[in-house]
């Protein structure tokens, strides 16, 4: 797997990647690891990161559109074979979901998991075992933004390690997805070809 893609010999101007989700999500984190010379910049969907794309405010986006547990990650699957985008690259990358909460929490306080349907599916049988409720959310990194945001020690959020970090917020189980190969296949778009 490579450690980054896509760098042109001498071009050191970094461009704008879009993707969907807030500061510390798994797509956020494969374009840190794969362009960091890129501003990585969040969109609330699919549609708003690749319309980003489509009207040039971003150069490139980074979107996932498979998944090695539940296949297909829709809708940015349908909208990036639909959307006639140049696929620069594409790259596998090991998704590790952590369930996190406010400092102190217990993890017999909790009473609702937080994340984007997406990981829900990809931790669905171990979440069963916990008996909360569970809540869906927009993003994962977005569900622990909201975790921290709330103060509420009966709620927690399933996002990556990082998002924990960005948040304040301390993770009570690592690991948690049902697949221990769980792996998500991120695509790097480029405009439309006329």
């Amino acid at each position: 797997m490579p450690d980054q893609i896509g760098r042109p010999e001498n071009d050191d101007t970094p461009g704008r990647v879009a993707y969907q989700g807030a500061p510390g999500a798994f797509s956020h984190e494969a374009c840190m690891a794969l362009r960091p010379w890129d501003i990585a910049v969040p969109f609330e969907s699919f549609d708003l990161a690749l319309g980003a794309l489509a009207s040039g405010d971003c150069d490139l986006a980074l979107i996932p559109i498979e998944n090695s547990t539940i296949g297909a990650v829709e809708p940015a699957a349908t909208l990036v074979r639909e959307g006639g985008y140049a696929v620069l690259a594409d790259v596998w990358r090991p998704i590790r979901h952590a369930l996190m909460a406010l400092p102190g929490t217990r993890l017999s306080e909790i009473r609702t998991i937080e994340s984007h349907p997406i990981a829900l599916d990809q931790c669905r049988e171990t979440l069963a075992g916990f008996h909360c409720d569970i809540v869906v959310a927009f993003d994962t990194a977005g569900a622990a933004r909201d975790v921290a945001e709330a103060g509420d020690s009966t709620r927690a959020a399933l996002a990556p390690m990082a998002a924990a970090e960005a948040y304040g917020l301390e993770i009570l189980r690592n690991d948690l997805q049902d697949s221990p190969d769980n792996r998500t296949r991120f695509v790097l778009l480029a405009p439309a070809r006329g």
